[in-house]
């Protein structure tokens, strides 16, 4: 069977400011890494395009969602701001409450692609 289409959500803040699956990924990884630039390598991205979206996110948002870390042996590194964990954390659920409304239109969907067409 075919697989259940999916909903990616982008949330547009402003004319000039989105945030999006890529940039939550981005942070995501800055929490599991906990530095820019292994958090960018990870989604193939130079440290200078990964700190250009930190930048972006936090013009956006109006807060610092990334605050470095003091350096142990190899250096510092970085970690999510408590605003950087709120606003991954509340974009995640508004994903999954979309997902959740949307489900059955998905579902609709799915079997509207999957069935022959008449010719």
């Amino acid at each position: 069977a075919r697989p259940l289409p999916s909903l990616s959500v982008r949330i547009d803040l402003d004319a000039e400011g989105r945030i999006g699956p890529g940039k939550i990924q981005l942070l995501e990884n800055i929490r599991e890494y906990g530095s820019i630039s292994a958090a960018g390598r990870a989604m193939d991205m130079s440290y200078k395009r990964a700190w250009d979206l930190v930048d972006e996110i936090n013009r956006i948002c109006g807060h610092a969602v990334v605050e470095p870390q003091a350096g142990g042996k190899n250096g510092g590194g970085a970690m999510l701001t408590p605003f950087g964990e709120k606003l991954v954390a509340r974009y995640r659920k508004i994903e999954r409450d979309a997902a959740r409304a949307v489900h059955k239109e998905l579902e609709a969907l799915r079997s509207d692609i999957a069935r022959p067409r008449k010719s």
